[in-house]
């Protein structure tokens, strides 16, 4: 056997593919033509790429390990015409070499891979006031992201220099393999390890961006946040993403609402709600209260007689729709406070109250309290 490949990789016979696979990646990594470009290592990585090809496929490693070479004259087992290399019939070494090598027809197989590619899209966190997502507001939003590289304008080459056609596939972006079989000769095709698939390669990439044609920094955007949007929306700026690589185009910026919790509000749907606690006697008598809503200073008046519970509702003072078509209410639930404890003459008058109203010894009404699970199920959904 004129080449050892399990030597050439540095593995043992009884090696497992994923072993070969790391051992042909170290050595990949050392000997490619971008890291090393002596001609000599060249021939070297050529080899060892070689070697991995055969060790790497189960029929190709058994016919090896049988004491015949794939890619050596007759190593289709048998020489001769039925081998790759013996005879008019056969398959000259040097066609194969330049098949796997990229040798083959011009415009054959498929065109080299795009180096061009859209960038990716991003989340971008955004808190705002309760006002704000109610009534809509301009920010200034900053976060970190790729953009064009300006010292190459995403080409990724120094300057004053051009990417060079990758020498391994002609520009093909592939590299292909002949193999013989009972059908004949079968061709197979995978991406150029030494241009992943692109067809051509950066020797003097630039020192800005490190060939990828895009840097990275933080920026920041002017953004409308429209009126309505409730925590949890998302919007959605198409094109405002990260730049691909090798200048390609922008991916999109999802901005997820964040809502502050409000002092005083909370909101369902566009509907604001929040609760008044009032003593017993301005429930009783009535009173007047300032009020601060979003849209300013308010009174509101409370009835005599109001009861605990009770719901006070300011039409259109709640958050916009986020259509535009109108705003939601203002719901205040009036909550009725009970003193705890009384000095003797709050003692006394409140005794003297409930008298003159014939409260002093009350035989209390007593009416269906809440019910089992269908009575609750019943009054939550309006039954009758």
């Amino acid at each position: 056997m004129a080449r050892d490949y399990y030597a050439i990789l540095g593995v043992r016979r009884e090696a497992t593919k994923d072993e070969i696979k790391k051992a042909y990646r170290r050595l990949a990594r050392e000997l490619h033509p971008d890291v090393n470009p002596d001609p000599t290592t060249q021939e070297r990585f050529k080899e060892v790429t070689q070697a991995y090809e055969v060790l790497s496929d189960e029929n190709k490693r058994r016919m090896f390990d049988m004491g015949h070479d794939p890619f050596a004259p007759g190593g289709g087992g048998a020489g001769g015409p039925g081998g790759f290399g013996g005879g008019a019939a056969g398959f000259p070494f040097d066609d194969i070499m330049n098949a796997f090598f990229g040798g083959g027809q011009p415009g054959a197989g498929r065109s080299p891979r795009d180096r061009v590619r859209r960038g990716r899209s991003i989340k971008v966190r955004i808190e705002l006031d309760l006002s704000e997502t109610a009534f809509g507001v301009t920010k200034d939003v900053t976060f970190p992201t790729a953009v064009l590289c300006t010292t190459c304008q995403g080409e990724g080459t120094a300057k004053g220099t051009h990417r060079h056609t990758c020498e391994m596939c002609q520009g093909r972006g592939e590299i292909s393999q002949v193999t013989r079989s009972f059908l004949g000769q079968v061709m197979t095709s995978r991406p150029c390890p030494q241009c992943a698939g692109q067809g051509s390669i950066i020797t003097d990439p630039c020192a800005d961006c490190a060939g990828e044609g895009r840097v990275r920094e933080k920026v920041t955007r002017k953004v409308q946040i429209p009126a309505g949007v409730e925590d949890g929306t998302q919007i959605q700026l198409a094109g405002e993403g990260e730049v691909g690589p090798n200048g390609g185009p922008r991916g999109d910026i999802f901005l997820e609402i964040v809502q502050r919790p409000h002092p005083i509000f909370e909101r369902r749907g566009d509907d604001l709600h929040c609760t008044i606690t009032v003593p017993m006697t301005a429930a009783a008598l009535g009173a007047s209260f300032t009020f601060e809503t979003l849209d300013g200073t308010e009174e509101i008046d409370l009835r005599p007689g109001t009861g605990s519970g009770h719901v006070i509702t300011l039409g259109g003072r709640g958050s916009k729709h986020l259509d535009g078509g109108g705003r939601g209410d203002l719901m205040i639930q009036v909550d009725v406070e009970t003193p705890a404890k009384l000095d003797e003459e709050q003692e006394a008058l409140l005794r003297k109250f409930a008298e003159l109203r014939g409260e002093d010894h009350p035989p209390g009404k007593f009416s269906p309290g809440h019910g089992g699970l269908f009575s609750r199920l019943r009054d939550a959904f309006g039954a009758r």
